[in-house]
Parts: structure tokens; sequence; C-alpha cells
């Protein structure tokens, strides 16, 4: 049996040297085809899909915004982990729409079920399926939408890399598909939280021109039910009301803002993350970043961080009563050289305007003409309040990733106890 790799050469390339074996070329990232020559001739196309996340804890999303539903399948869940629908409602209930009058008015109960996985209240260890049906579809506000392009949204590049796209709703672009990933956060964050008291919080800390100070809240105690108090899911109450603000005066007006959500992760084991390729806040950041309307990523000092000396920023170490190395300060968040030091993980995301506005816009047709559009639909004036869990699962996932892989690695065969903690 022989096998081949061929592709169609990137523009502008020239043929491989004759020296080379003829039937190998330079691939392209555009396509791989890679035949195996057999009495069957049959060719294996090999493309990539982009519904899959983690290596070890792998979460695939399924299911359309205007669809019969959506969720995901969890491959490579520990076993014997005690998991109930209830304890992925309470994350499914902070995204879901319909929650207040700052959020779409679109009404979901996003109740979900766990379809396989999960025996006696108890995971397996096989594949968990969780499922959400869709039951507040409005597919006739999408009329003008199946023939003109929505200004900053995702209509255009469908049919760019497709040639065709669902329509309702905006199909896979839908901000919908992330109950999957609410759901799968869900179970991670149980896993963390059993296994070394993990706690991944994140909450608004900015909406617009309406930005939290950074003092204003302690990252040591800031809870769950603080971030939980207001509609807006900002910790201090004062900022709160005038974000709130906010969004009702550009909801009035048919248009949208934009804001930052804030995420730490407390108590997270130390070693977590590789180096070089591989870094763990590498890792988060196209976590984060995958998230629909995300434009922008900070980890630790972020891009403040460009304004002191390296003696002003670096986190000096010192030695715990207990022996425990620690730092004095956390301007690296919680990570040095890609890899977890045990300290807070602060980072922020940034969330642009929602793209679907209820105001006249210029646009294109699917025919190249030019056009006015008036879109309708139910959709966020501002995505951040509701985006809140989203991060949080994402950060989550990625730790329960990167935690398997650590034990896998270093922890499989006795450690270190000079400079190794055990898991």
């Amino acid at each position: 049996m022989a096998s081949s790799i061929t592709s169609k050469p990137f523009l502008g390339a020239t043929k491989p040297n004759s020296s080379l074996a003829s039937d190998l070329q330079m691939p392209s990232f555009a396509s791989l085809h890679i035949s195996i020559k057999q009495r069957t001739h049959k060719k294996l196309q090999i493309q990539a899909a982009g519904s899959t996340f983690g290596n070890y804890f792998r979460v695939s999303t399924f299911g359309e915004s205007h669809g019969g539903g959506v969720g995901c399948i969890v491959d490579g869940c520990p076993p014997r982990i005690p998991l109930s629908e209830a304890d992925l409602q309470v994350d499914l209930d902070r995204r879901r729409p319909g929650q207040s009058r700052i959020t779409t008015p679109r009404k979901e109960t996003d109740t979900c079920g766990i379809f396989s996985g999960v025996s006696e209240g108890m995971t397996t260890g096989t594949p968990i399926l969780v499922f959400v049906p869709n039951t507040d579809q409005r597919g006739h506000d999408y009329k003008e939408m199946s023939i003109a392009y929505r200004p900053s949204h995702a209509d255009a590049t469908y049919d760019m890399k497709y040639g065709v796209r669902a329509v309702q709703g905006g199909g896979r672009s839908s901000a919908r598909e992330t109950i999957g990933r609410v759901a799968s956060g869900a179970i991670a964050k149980k896993i963390l939280k059993q296994f070394s008291g993990t706690k991944v919080i994140a909450y608004v800390s900015q909406v617009h021109q309406v930005v939290l100070p950074n003092d204003s809240v302690d990252h040591d105690t800031v809870s769950l039910d603080q971030i939980e108090s207001n509609i807006v899911r900002c910790p201090n109450p004062e900022y709160a009301e005038k974000m709130i603000a906010s969004i009702d005066a550009v909801r009035t007006r048919g248009d949208s803002i934009g804001g930052v959500v804030t995420c730490i992760v407390r108590n997270a084991p130390r070693g977590l993350g590789s180096p070089v390729f591989d870094k763990l806040e590498a890792e988060l950041a196209k976590a984060v970043m995958s998230l629909p309307a995300t434009k922008g990523f900070e980890f630790g000092s972020g891009f403040a961080g460009t304004f002191l000396t390296g003696s002003e920023h670096n986190d000096e170490f010192y030695t715990e009563e207990n022996g425990r190395i620690r730092t004095r300060t956390n301007r690296s968040g919680g990570i040095q050289g890609g890899i977890s030091n045990g300290e807070i993980m602060n980072m922020r995301v940034a969330f642009k305007p929602t793209a679907t506005i209820s105001k006249k816009q210029q646009t294109v047709t699917r025919e190249k003409k030019e056009i006015e559009l008036l879109a309708r639909g139910r959709h966020d004036p501002c995505v951040v309040p509701r985006a809140v869990p989203m991060v949080e699962a994402m950060v989550a996932l990625v730790l329960v990733d990167q935690l398997m892989a650590q034990h896998a690695q270093c922890n499989l065969f006795p450690i270190n106890p000079e400079l190794q903690e055990p898991l």
C-alpha cells in the first residue's frame, strides 16, 4: 500500500523540486487530500469543522438558532462524578434570553436534558449528550436577511466560505450556539471545584463608557452572590446602576453597545499549561476569543503593563510560613512562562456592540446590489451581561483540559516533592 498527499498549490508557488517524489507536493491549508493507493483508489478529504474544543476533555457543540435545538457532546469526562440536569441549569439560566429588560426579549426556558453518559446520577466516563430544545422561533423576522447581509455580522462571510447559510437567527453564528459551551462548562467547573477547590468567577467591568475602577473589586473575596445581585452582573452596586442606565438609553434608540467581562480563577493548581506553543494564557485567549462578538483579550497587567519598567512590573518571590513559594504582587496574572503559579488568574475580554440593530444601515444583497436594510428580530442591546457565564465556561474548559494533561504527563510517576506539589 502506498500513500500520497496532493493539494492545490499556493498562489504564485512553483512546482516542487523534481528530485522529490513525483506524487508529493507542498500541502495547502485550503484543502488537503490524502489518497490511499489500494484496489478501490478511494480519496479521503480532510476538512476542519471547528465545532470541537479540547484534547482530553473534548466538547463538541451542535445545533442552530432556529433549528430543533442546540446542545453538546462531552467526551473524556471522568467517571463517578455526581451530575444532574440541575447542575447545568444554574448556568444555563444565567445565559438564557429574556431574563431582564436589558437582554433580548426572546423567551426560552433553555431547559436541558442529559441523554447519555450519566447513570443513577453519576457520570460513567462515556460521552455525555446534553440537549436544549428551541421553543420560541420567529423565522419570518429574518426575511430581509435572506437576501441582504447585516453589517458586521457573519452573514456575508458564511456565504463566502460555504456558499450557503442558515438565514433564520444566523444559524451557527448565533450566540445560541453557546448553550453547549455553558452546559459543558458547568460540568468542568464542578470537576475543578471537587478536585482542587478551584473557582472560576466572571463579572462585567465595563459597559460602553462606564468603566469599573480596578481597585473597586477584591478578587480574593468577590462572590457569585455579589455579581448576581443585579441584572448587569457588576459586583459594584453604584457602577451597576450606571451600566444599566447606559444600556437602557441605547436600547430605546434601537442601537447597541459593547463592554468588557473580567474573569478570575482562584485556587488553580500549579503547573497547568505547557511551554512555547501551548502556554496557558494562549489557550485561554483562543478559548474566550472563540465566543461570539469578542474583539480583545488581556491577561494580567495586559496593555497597561507596557507603561511600566521591569523593576516596576516584576512579581517578586517570597516564601510563606508553610514553605510555599508565592509572589508579592500579581501583575503576571497567575501565569509565568505559560504555566500557572498558583496565584489568582485574571483576564479581561472585550465584546463589541451587537451587530444586529433596529436602525437602517447601508449594505448589499447576495446579488451585490447596494440597498438600505432595517433588520428585525430580537437581539441584546448589550451582550456582556449574558456573556459572563459564557466566559466562565470557556475558562473552565481550558483548565480541566490542562489539568488532565498535567496529570498524564507530570503526575503519572512519583513527583519531585522538593519542587512539585501533588495535584
